[in-house]
């Protein structure tokens, strides 16, 4: 069984457990013990604050709720990105303080016993307990329970119950919101987040409603507004309600209880409080709306809350959950991923999922391509409705892009950023953000992939095609025909210069093999598309060409390019070139072999923070998967052999610096015949936040690498791959598993996989009919049949192959 890193958590297959309080792993478990609904991110500091030893980012976070700020180019040029937007934190309305008889809980100056700390993920809930002793002796036993609501959205819960162990005492406890701003330590690191975002929140107002506080913020420069409320009541379980009195200093704002507690009573504290911005409401409609939600939860109680929470979760665990038997920390993995997943998404067409979720300030809350290659799929086929929304924000921003597109000299057509949050390009490092036009065919490919799981034609008919034909515009614009005779006999071929992969090791290059082979599929489904329009929805498809200016010859255009695309492939080695240069570079000299392994010295990881940009550029070294991406997403154009060999190649100078990397070279391995790889990848992959493999989880989770996990059961060790619209599977087991299964949503239909040694069993959950193919043999469900059980399937046979030839032998 898989071990996990840190001593302090404890493995269990539905619930992280933290066995003792670890001030050097505090910033880390605050990541881990976030929780979110997809608007609202509450990091896992203690409700008491920064008096804990270690506290790193005691911080609520609105996913989409940022200011900005111009970028600064000494060396100016036109074209680059302008404005830098960065997540914000808003008011922490969590906190705690309390006094037994005058005596202020501090956990640095007092003793903590019978710590634990464990976030349920059956419930949602997050509870924690431990007994204080303090300076002068006295016994204390604590206990807090919170929640951020996934059924109401703007709606938070905490209850806090403190009981004295030894005799009478006198208990203050204040409730507030805490607005103060906190500084965030500045960082070299590109990964972390900004520290001017500390300073960016400026009071608009602030009142008190009876039992209730609200607050008014705005930002200084994007002039967003947040409004934060909170009501909170106590009680004297023994004798009865206390009444609140008025508190607060500078920047705080709350109530405070008093009473006498004899020994081994209770004193409980329910306080539900909301966070709502003009994301979602005018800002001065915000205070009322809010103040009626926490006042409807307040109504509905803490019970009520904690119920709605667990059946919520209860349906989402009826779709999404996958069980594996034969390791534990594996399980607690992949249901931890998940449901972070859950909590990060935005779901309102109008917020995505950032990179670090709602977890934290790393990446400054941007989205990237993350979304449509890593996140997506897991959401298409557990929760589709969620999958909408993610294509409509890309809708919602489709303007932005197309501004952006006009100043990258393209006349038509839509640029999409390489990271944001509202729409605008916000990477200053164009080498490894604008030149990334493969987002581009990442947005039309999920828009595909969604369309062919779904059938959703009144999506494609609402979105999906502008999207689609606006970003296909840019390839006319990107690349060019080149003539001639070439090694392959052709004597015509459509090429795209200077750009960047998804591999940003490599940068600023010509005919990279990721960013053809995904145009060619972008351009060619834009020809298709426009094609079904005219055949089912002429009516619709005049009305878009009159809106954005299209002409029906652009289809023949893009027919040709997509027919006469260059991807680049070395008949001698056998492998796929990463573009025009790459095998040309020398390896990577500086880890004392040669190669990327380390071997002779431990390398200086990640290489982006230990060398220049241009020592990296020059050398045959791969930050991440970028051939194998494109063998994964359009495998069904690659052989077998050609996929095992680009494996071969590739893998011993993959760095896997990008926590994007493993998974996608799992599910390769997999297919190719290599099970023990395949299996270290994933294994790598799964608990890469829980073990803080790239020892930076503390600035938040790593969202595309949770939702590789999801890809590596389901595509890697299952073997699905869309082909149009049929599912095709070839499962395996693997080595130290007794079973695994999982469910998938496909068009109307929902599908379970149930994998052991004896066999796959499918059984169709709902809808009337499925058809899929189990290795070659199509198999059809529905009527008098809705399940059957078929042995796996056999995968490639590595044993027989001959050795890989290493890179090094490749060059010389």
């Amino acid at each position: 069984m898989t071990s996990p890193a840190s001593a302090t958590l404890g493995v269990a297959p539905w619930c992280l457990h933290e066995t003792r309080f670890d001030a050097e792993r505090a910033g880390l478990h605050e990541t881990l013990f976030c929780l979110g609904n997809g608007r609202i991110g509450l990091r896992g500091a203690h409700e008491e604050g920064d008096c804990w030893p270690g506290t790193d980012q005691d911080a609520t976070y609105l996913n989409g709720f940022h200011d900005e700020e111009d970028i600064a180019y000494a060396e100016n040029a036109y074209g680059l990105a302008r404005l830098h937007q960065f997540l914000v934190a808003v008011p922490n309305a969590k906190a705690i303080a309390w006094h037994i008889d005058g005596e202020a809980f501090d956990p640095s100056s007092g003793r903590i016993e019978d710590y634990a700390r464990s976030f349920d993920f059956r419930s949602g809930l997050l509870t924690r307990s431990l007994v204080w002793i303090s300076p002068r002796g006295r016994r204390v036993a604590v206990r807090s329970t919170r929640l951020v609501s996934l059924e109401r959205e703007t709606v938070c819960a905490l209850r806090y119950e403190v009981q004295v162990l030894d005799g009478p005492a006198r208990i203050a406890i204040e409730s507030f919101i805490d607005a103060r701003a906190h500084d965030i330590e500045a960082s070299d690191d590109p990964r972390a987040g900004s520290a001017h975002a500390a300073k960016s929140l400026v009071e608009v107002s602030a009142e008190r409603r009876e039992q209730q506080v609200l607050l008014l913020h705005r930002t200084k420069r994007s002039a967003m507004h947040v409004a934060s409320a909170m009501h909170t009541s106590a009680w004297h379980l023994a004798t009865g309600p206390l009444e609140p009195q008025d508190a607060g200093i500078a920047g705080c704002l709350g109530h405070r209880f008093d009473t006498e507690l004899r020994q081994d009573e209770t004193l409980r504290l329910d306080k539900f409080f909301g966070l709502m911005d003009t994301q979602h409401h005018p800002a001065e409609d915000l205070p009322a709306l809010l103040g009626r939600a926490v006042a409807q939860a307040v109504q509905a109680g803490f019970e009520q809350l904690c119920a709605e929470q667990a059946a919520y979760l209860d349906r989402f665990w009826q779709d999404a959950d996958i069980e594996i038997e034969g390791d534990d920390a594996l399980q607690q993995g992949m249901r931890f991923n998940q449901l972070h997943l859950l909590q990060s998404v935005g779901r309102d067409g109008r917020t995505n999922i950032a990179a670090k979720g709602v977890t934290g300030s790393g990446y400054d809350g941007h989205y990237f391509w993350d979304t449509e290659i890593y996140v997506f799929p897991m959401l298409l086929h557990t929760q589709p409705q969620i999958a909408r929304r993610l294509l409509e924000f890309r809708y919602h921003t489709l303007d932005a892009a197309r501004a952006r597109a006009r100043e990258m000299s393209h006349a038509q057509g839509a640029l999409f950023p390489w990271r944001t949050i509202s729409g605008p390009e916000c990477s200053s490092y164009f080498p490894a953000g604008t030149a990334q036009y493969h987002i581009n065919a990442d947005i039309a490919f999920a828009v595909k992939r969604y369309w062919e799981v779904t059938g959703d034609d009144a999506f494609m008919l609402a979105h999906g095609a502008e999207l689609v034909f606006e970003t296909a515009r840019i390839w006319m614009g990107l690349g060019h025909f080149q003539q001639g005779r070439f090694e392959d006999g052709s004597t015509r071929r459509y090429c795209i210069h200077t750009v960047t992969g998804p591999d940003e090791y490599t940068a600023l290059v010509d005919n990279n093999f990721y960013t053809n082979a995904m145009a060619q599929m972008h351009l060619g489904f834009a020809s298709e598309l426009m094609q079904w329009l005219a055949q089912q929805y002429a009516g619709q498809l005049l009305k878009l060409q009159l809106r954005i200016g299209l002409d029906l010859r652009e289809a023949e255009t893009w027919q040709e390019a997509a027919r006469h695309m260059y991807l680049p492939y070395d008949a001698e080695r056998g492998v796929h070139p990463q573009d025009d240069g790459f095998l040309a570079k020398p390896l990577w000299p500086f880890d004392g072999t040669g190669d990327a392994s380390g071997k002779g010295g431990p390398p200086k990881r990640p290489l982006l923070l230990h060398y220049h940009p241009l020592v990296i550029y020059r050398h045959q070294i791969c930050k991440q998967a970028d051939v194998l991406l494109a063998l994964l997403l359009l495998g069904d154009q690659f052989g077998l052999e050609d996929k095992r060999r680009d494996f071969d190649y590739y893998e011993p100078i993959t760095t896997h610096d990008s926590s994007l990397s493993r998974c996608i070279f799992g599910i390769i391995a997999s297919e190719v015949g290599y099970p023990d790889k395949a299996y270290a990848y994933f294994a790598d992959g799964v608990r890469a936040d829980l073990d803080d493999h790239h020892r930076n989880s503390r600035h938040g989770v790593h969202t595309a690498a949770m939702a590789g996990a999801w890809m590596g059961v389901v595509a890697g060790f299952a073997g699905l791959r869309m082909r149009r619209r049929m599912p095709i599977f070839t499962p395996t087991l693997p080595a130290g598993w007794q079973r695994y299964s999982f469910k998938l949503r496909l068009a109307d239909a929902q599908l379970q996989l149930d994998i052991r040694a004896s066999g796959c069993t499918y059984r169709l959950l709902e809808g009337n009919w499925l058809a899929f193919r189990h290795g070659g043999q199509t198999v059809v469900l529905g009527g008098d049949r809705l399940d059957i059980t078929l042995a796996l399937p056999s995968r490639p046979d590595t044993a027989a192959a001959p050795a890989p030839a290493s890179p090094a032998a490749a060059l010389h």
